[in-house]
């Protein structure tokens, strides 16, 4: 180690790190930050040895500094010396400098360091050969997520925790079998059979309900949950059942409407290019290529596109210059591509093309009744559209939509699927006036990936080679140019790679 890396340049570093800093702090992975502030800290340089020992109203800190490392914006690694001469980093941060994306990077060092203790507690016979929470471009793996390999002989545990976060831990599932898949081909010598998933308190019921869908044959679970205290505990897949979902009552808006109002419907559903679509609550909505411009109730018609306003029989020519001028907008064939209204919603868009043409989608499809977004998934936006339609034979088929790529997509799919699956058990599709007329198959439903061919994320096939083999999933893939139709390029069953 030269002067430069070594206390004599960490003591320089340091120096300058707190005379141009106005809100340092220090940080050890695994433990809260430490203020510097005037008086709470001691920078000792001694013999050749070099100190710095800070202290708030609870904590107390002090540690021998051997070496410095990785200096930034806003960010200061220093090599500290442990018991036993085992070495470990701290950091000086300055929250002035660093932001918003220096607040993530230290609260990421401080969780995977809570990480390595729930590790090293739950598997106390297993080595921890590798601990990261670096990101990954090339497997496609986020640095939201620590992520580890333990090691006993000749045998291997993939291991991965869920933030605390919002949405964190509905992601993580993704991005652990990822993890997984990866190190079962690097670590060809190690037979890595089974993933550990670590999930807060708050995440562990929904992110266990996937685990009871995945090929128990190619990977074993275990799951954890970790409390605020600090300790975890072992979860049972099996006591997760009972799935967080609803199904509405399907209200119907025909012989209630009022007879104005129906009729503004009718003049303005005979439009080119206008769709009207039924929604659950008896409501329908007035769309162009799906964007909605008119919703009509059982007693007025609402219209606009980012407000709406109650309208009356003069509006009503207005209303239809405002399809005609989205019709435009919006059409495949527009010179402006770039403008807000054709670029919005694509999603919406390819929704409309597969509720227009679903026999171009998949042939057995029936035509009607095809319902969108039933039942809703709780936890914000998803990004991905969800429609569900009955084949010929009476078996229901959940349609997926994804208008780019988007490496979530067959977990996301998966949310959806499994509710679905809870309500045909349960016998409520029929009981609450879906697929009137219809006798449904209480077989599970078919799973329908559908993207633009070059959409899917590389990483979908590693992701569908792990769901379970009774999931009858196909992805199907679309010309460039489906805003003119979905017409299929290719149909791929389950994980299998294109020809």
């Amino acid at each position: 180690m030269t002067a430069a890396n070594g206390p004599v340049g960490a003591y320089a570093a340091i120096v300058r790190f707190l005379e141009r800093g106005r809100a340092p702090a220090l940080l050890e992975p695994g433990e809260a930050e430490y203020r510097l502030l005037p008086g709470s800290y001691a920078l000792d340089w001694r013999n050749g040895r070099l100190t710095i020992q800070v202290w708030d109203e609870r904590r107390n800190l002090a540690r021998r500094i051997v070496g410095l490392g990785a200096e930034s914006n806003g960010k200061l690694e220093l090599t500290i010396e442990r018991f036993g001469k085992r070495q470990g980093c701290i950091y000086l941060l300055d929250g002035t400098r660093g932001g918003a994306e220096g607040q993530r990077r230290s609260a990421r060092l401080v969780f995977r360091e809570q990480f390595r203790r729930s590790l090293s507690r739950q598997f106390p016979e297993w080595q921890i050969a590798e601990l990261s929470s670096e990101a990954n471009l090339e497997e496609s793996l986020s640095p939201a997520y620590p992520r580890a390999l333990l090691t006993s002989g000749a045998k291997g545990i993939a291991a991965l925790a869920a933030p605390p976060e919002p949405g964190a831990a509905a992601a993580s599932l993704t991005f652990a079998l990822i993890w997984l898949d990866y190190l079962r081909r690097r670590e060809r010598r190690l037979g890595v059979e089974s993933l550990a998933l670590f999930y807060s308190e708050r995440d562990a019921r929904p992110a266990c309900q996937r685990l009871r869908f995945l090929n128990q044959r190619v990977v074993r679970v275990q799951a954890f949950v970790y409390t605020e205290e600090g300790y975890e505990e072992r979860l049972d897949a099996g006591d997760y059942g009972n799935l967080e979902t609803r199904l509405e009552t399907r209200a119907s808006s025909h012989g209630t409407v009022a007879p104005q109002v129906a009729g503004w419907v009718e003049r303005l559903g005979s439009l080119p290019h206008v769709e009207t679509v039924e929604r659950a609550d008896g409501t329908a909505s007035l769309r162009v290529r799906g964007v909605e411009f008119a919703r009509a109730s059982r007693s007025e018609l609402l219209f606009g596109l980012e407000t709406k306003a109650a309208a009356r029989e003069g509006n009503l020519e207005e209303i239809e210059q405002l399809a005609r001028e989205i019709a435009r907008l919006r059409a495949p064939s527009a010179a402006d591509r770039e403008n807000p209204i054709y670029r919005s919603h694509p999603e919406a868009w390819l929704e409309s093309e597969v509720r227009a043409h679903p026999e171009q989608v998949d042939a057995t499809l029936e035509p009607e009744p095809i319902y969108g977004q039933v039942p809703a998934v709780a936890g914000g936006e998803r990004g991905i559209l969800d429609l569900l339609a009955v084949d010929r034979a009476g078996r229901l088929a959940v349609l997926e939509l994804k208008a780019s790529e988007d490496i979530h997509l067959p977990l996301q799919a998966l949310d959806y699927w499994m509710r679905v699956v809870w309500h045909l058990e349960r016998g409520e599709f029929a009981e609450r006036g879906y697929f009137p007329g219809m006798a449904l198959r209480r077989d599970w439903p078919r799973l329908l990936l559908i993207a633009p061919a070059l959409g899917f994320h590389p990483k979908t096939e590693t992701i569908l080679r792990y769901f379970a083999p009774a999931i009858d999933v196909e992805r199907i893939g679309l010309g460039v140019e489906w805003r003119q139709g979905p017409r299929a390029m290719f149909r791929i069953p389950g994980a299998q790679r294109p020809l």
